[in-house]
């Protein structure tokens, strides 16, 4: 569970942007330098993107250099998506918002 307010900031991103898009699950991500970024999951055909994947594509591009915390709301995202996260920045916390606002450390 994270106390930090900063990781309270993107629980908040994460979900409205769940309930804007409609999605089944979002993610949001924090860089290194404090910049924050969102993304739901994309499915189009048989292209598939969780939200963890698709938040990290937006994240690279705009040329992070590593990630200090990824908040996931909806769906629990598989031991794949952490562990691309991790191999991003080893260091990196992951949290998945339950549907009762609680923070649980990945």
């Amino acid at each position: 569970m994270s106390s930090n307010p900063e990781d309270q900031k993107l629980q908040t991103l994460a979900l409205a942007t769940m309930v804007r898009s409609d999605a089944k699950s979002s993610a949001a991500l924090r860089d290194s330098t404090g910049r924050t970024y969102v993304a739901v999951p994309v499915e189009i055909g048989d292209f598939k993107v969780d939200a963890i994947g698709a938040v990290l594509v937006v994240a690279k591009a705009s040329g992070i250099t590593g990630i200090e915390a990824v908040v996931v709301t909806g769906e629990k995202p598989s031991e794949g998506a952490i562990t691309l996260v991790k191999t991003v920045t080893s260091a990196a916390q992951v949290f998945f918002a339950t549907a009762s606002g609680e923070l649980l450390s990945l």
